[in-house]
């Protein structure tokens, strides 16, 4: 139950994100076929074994789950806003240029690269909204943390000082991940709790 509880907690069921965005499921199936909306983040197939006075009863349900954030991405898709993956590559690099650890160039094939990852829903999991500011803090955060520790050097105090800024901007960015990912996250590999 605990990665039930965990879903419960961060993540809204596909009832949920239809019911804050005011839409129906068709909508939801069509934007996210159309390649403009992230998959679920987790979907948990369920078998539901009943035994009560009246006998054994059983069924089995798909639940989706998908981040929080993706109720303003939904939103903004049924309002009928720009362009989809244009809107999410500015907002990738307002996101970077906003943040001053080190500069990270954003190229077109990075970019499609995070798109692809975002519409799979992968971010949704990873990140705390799943939304292109989130997964630019996240990519830059690893980014300096790697380029300061890959080599296995003494680091100098202004080193130091950046890596730490980099694991905050990441233990911001990243999700707390269910119980059983936690191990293999990336809060694992780069030294957060």
């Amino acid at each position: 139950m605990e990665l039930i509880d965990y879903l419960h907690t961060h993540f809204l069921t596909r009832a949920q994100l239809l019911a804050a965005c005011a839409t129906d499921g068709a909508h939801l199936d069509a934007v996210t076929a159309a390649g403009a909306m992230p998959a679920p983040s987790y979907r948990l197939h369920l078998r539901i074994d009943c035994a009560s006075y009246f006998g054994d009863h059983t069924e089995t349900h798909t639940q989706d789950w998908f981040a929080t954030g993706y109720v303003e991405w939904l939103r903004m898709l049924l309002d009928g806003s720009q362009d989809p993956y244009t809107l999410f590559a500015a907002r990738y690099r307002a996101a970077l240029a906003a943040l001053p650890l080190f500069d990270m160039d954003a190229t077109d094939a990075h970019l499609r690269s995070e798109w692809q990852h975002f519409i799979a829903g992968t971010y949704g999991l990873c990140t705390r909204s799943g939304l292109p500011e989130d997964i630019a803090a996240k990519e830059l955060a690893i980014h300096v943390i790697r380029m300061l520790t890959d080599d296995g050097r003494v680091l100098d105090a202004d080193e130091r000082e950046r890596l730490a800024r980099a694991r905050d901007l990441l233990d911001r960015a990243s999700s707390l991940f269910a119980p059983h990912e936690r191990a293999r996250s990336s809060r694992a590999r780069y030294g957060l709790k």
